[in-house]
């Protein structure tokens, strides 16, 4: 069954490849697929906030990344055993990269689950959108990479939209805030990772080493912080087949099939609209509800998060 499931990915997969072959249009078909990637990972924020009135966060965690290395497992077997690896750089760079990505996923997304115990799915949405704005400015600090001024004023206005979505009456972050926070700053590090190594191994079978190692890693996390049991995972069946499936097997996959496609700096605001899907997901199926105070927060920040693209988009345009 796992066999005839991982030739249907496959199949999926090698269709989406040969319709932007044989049409031309590439780049349309990268932005309808990072669309998608984003309206699945927006709503997967509804998910693993549901999941949590059944299950702890890292066993929550740990169980959905399981289920996406198997799905990602099943493809990478299936392509292997069809095409085989180029050379063994090929292979080499393909297990460090999924390893070392895999690390930085597994506690970002050990600390996102943690922070959606005490705060919306909203907010957890576009908190972690925060990535698309610490991405240049860790490049220009630890890389050396100059960004133009709108990079910085997008920064400044990310901050102000933080002040507003996440402050109450003093000048603090509260629990969940914090952790989502600090899951932002790990997802930085995991987009700079996959983009050191995207280039140098088999990109389907790195993301299935990744999701390994983030299992591997949160499993371990889980032992030692909560109590995990089969009873507890079956009780958070949907949730964790939704975001382990569809957020991460399916979301991922065609993250990396449509990156293939779209120039990098129209893919990274693609995915950022996942904050936008998260909060319309919450509203609509949770019927979570913002203050004006922090719909503002939210406008801002998707403000900096677009304009954080546009001078990038231009100086390519200009060579």
């Amino acid at each position: 069954m796992k066999t005839r499931d991982g030739k249907i990915l496959a199949t999926l997969i090698r269709v989406f490849q040969e319709i932007g072959d044989n049409m031309g249009k590439k780049a349309l078909l990268g932005n309808i697929l990072l669309t998608l990637v984003a309206m699945i990972w927006g709503t997967a924020f509804v998910f693993q906030r549901v999941g949590m009135d059944y299950i702890e966060p890292i066993t929550f965690n740990a169980s959905r990344m399981t289920l996406a290395a198997l799905a990602l497992g099943i493809v990478s077997a299936v392509q292997i055993r069809k095409n085989g690896f180029r050379n063994r750089d090929d292979i080499r760079y393909t297990v460090i990269g999924g390893i070392c990505c895999g690390c930085f996923l597994a506690f970002a997304s050990i600390f996102q689950q943690m922070g959606i115990v005490y705060t919306t799915a909203g907010k957890a949405g576009f908190i972690t959108a925060m990535y698309m704005l610490l991405v240049p400015v860790i490049n220009a600090v630890l890389f050396r990479r100059h960004n133009p001024w709108p990079v910085w004023l997008a920064v400044l206005l990310g901050v102000i939209g933080m002040y507003f979505l996440c402050m109450r009456d003093s000048f603090r972050l509260t629990q969940g805030d914090t952790l989502v926070c600090i899951c932002a700053f790990l997802f930085s590090g995991h987009i700079l990772c996959c983009d050191y190594f995207a280039d140098k191994g088999n990109p389907i079978c790195m993301s299935a080493v990744q999701f390994l190692t983030t299992a591997v890693i949160s499993w371990v996390a889980a032992f030692l912080m909560e109590s995990p049991g089969p009873e507890k995972i079956l009780s958070a069946t949907v949730p964790i087949l939704y975001c382990g499936l569809m957020s991460g097997g399916v979301g991922f996959t065609l993250q990396i099939v449509a990156q293939r496609y779209t120039d990098p700096t129209v893919a990274s605001l693609l995915m950022s609209l996942e904050s936008v899907f998260a909060v319309i997901a919450g509203a609509l199926i949770l019927h979570e509800q913002m203050s004006a105070r922090e719909l503002l927060g939210c406008v801002i920040m998707f403000a900096a998060i677009i304009m954080v693209q546009l001078p990038q988009k231009e100086a390519k345009a200009s060579k």
